[in-house]
């Protein structure tokens, strides 16, 4: 039976997107703050592992890291409107070099695509100040 982990081409794929995302994710102003490690090597890992087990590759995360529990992972820091935004951007450029690449479908992308911006927006946890005095 295949998977869509299958159909993209697997890791290299997936390897392509994260990779893509994280040369945004370094220099964003409002996303680099929302990473502790000075490395994003381990986080890039971790995204990766992720995705690749939540399309039906190896579950590494997993046998790693436990449950994914994103939302209690993600609970330590502020996840805005904004940051959700920014977050996007990045993975659509991702996303937009695997389709550049030949190593999606728009169907693909627009699968890929439908599951970002849903987890996205789960994953937004605090609301952005209003603008003004407080």
């Amino acid at each position: 039976m295949s998977t869509f982990y299958d159909e993209i081409g697997g890791y290299e794929t997936i390897r392509l997107i994260v990779g893509r995302f994280y040369a945004g994710v370094a220099e964003d102003p409002v996303l680099r703050p929302l990473y502790p490690e000075e490395d994003l090597g381990p986080a890039e890992e971790r995204f990766r592992d992720f995705l690749v087990q939540y399309w039906g590759g190896p579950t590494t995360y997993s046998d790693g890291r436990g449950h994914p529990r994103l939302r209690m992972r993600h609970a330590p820091f502020a996840v805005t409107p904004t940051a959700k935004d920014h977050w996007l951007t990045h993975f659509r450029a991702g996303l937009d070099e695997a389709v550049r690449a030949g190593l999606l479908s728009p169907e693909q992308d627009t699968q890929f695509w439908e599951y970002v911006t849903h987890a996205a927006q789960f994953m937004v946890n605090h609301f952005d100040q209003a603008p003004g005095p407080r």
